[in-house]
């Protein structure tokens, strides 16, 4: 089975708000993206790919309300609470916050737990504590992942290290993949290998040889999980990826880096075809 994902970031961001969405207006953003790109997604076999798209939230029950009957398409979420609804217990006193209840009820099968942009971001909020233990960010993404999973929902879960953290490597994915995924049902993940030391302007991507190790040693320690690569599935690397045994995807974001960057519904598919080699 592959799994082909798409995080859909803040790409609903208009231009002149500094963002990139030059596909549609606001209202019809996540429903334009399912509507053209389920179509071209129908010829693939579902019992060997799986195509799940994450959406910020404003936008999956658009996304959801377009899918098509039989649709290869999978509506996510990006993200969970670490804390949930329950009958008799929280009844969704959580401003500000998603659960994974009501990411369910919206018509989602799947989360996004632990991509780069969300590690930043609750290192940095511990920061301001003063805390600066890793395992920290990990415990709180353990708990996210099991509410996802205790709701039904399959999890991709992202992990990776950073340049200052390349010679530890082996420490720092094992620690992730340990604490992350301490007492999960794992057979509702996938795990998304994110390079981080090589994502971004100006940096030399992670090569063959070594994505490879990395997934032969996430494979080692998780009993065989699904591994794809989370460092941006594109047209240019997709047929390397492709060629690796161990990666079983890849995740994708910008289909377009030059000109006019951004999200395109056709060069999606474009990157599906090549990495599927057909």
């Amino acid at each position: 089975m592959k799994h082909l994902y798409l995080n859909l970031k803040r790409f609903d961001v208009p231009v002149e708000y500094g963002g990139v969405n030059r596909i549609a207006p606001l209202k019809d953003w996540g429903g334009h993206i399912v509507k053209n790109t389920q179509e071209g997604l129908k010829k693939y076999d579902p019992s060997q790919v799986e195509f799940i798209q994450y959406f910020p939230e404003a936008h999956i029950l658009g996304a959801v309300d377009a899918l098509c009957e039989g649709s290869p398409v999978q509506v996510g979420c990006q993200g969970v609470y670490r804390v949930n609804t329950a009958v008799g217990g929280n009844f969704g006193a959580l401003t500000t916050n998603r659960p994974a209840s009501i990411a369910k009820a919206m018509g989602c099968t799947s989360a996004l737990i632990g991509h780069c942009e969300e590690r930043n971001d609750k290192a940095g909020i511990l920061a301001e504590a003063g805390i600066t233990d890793t395992a920290a960010v990990n415990r709180i993404l353990n708990q996210e992942i099991r509410q996802a999973v205790e709701q039904g929902l399959t999890v991709l879960y992202c992990i990776g290290e950073k340049s200052e953290e390349q010679d530890n490597w082996q420490q720092v994915l094992g620690d992730q993949l340990r604490v992350g995924l301490d007492g999960v049902d794992t057979a509702k993940v996938v795990i998304g290998y994110e390079p981080v030391w090589s994502i971004g302007p100006g940096k030399t991507p992670a090569g063959r040889d070594y994505i490879t190790r990395i997934a032969r040693f996430v494979k080692e320690r998780t009993g065989g999980l699904p591994v794809v690569y989370g460092g941006g599935l594109k047209v240019d690397n997709a047929e390397m990826l492709a060629s690796i045994n161990e990666i079983d995807g890849g995740l994708i974001a910008l289909t377009r880096f030059q000109g006019e960057i951004g999200f395109y519904p056709e060069e999606y598919l474009e990157i599906i075809r090549t990495y599927l080699g057909q």
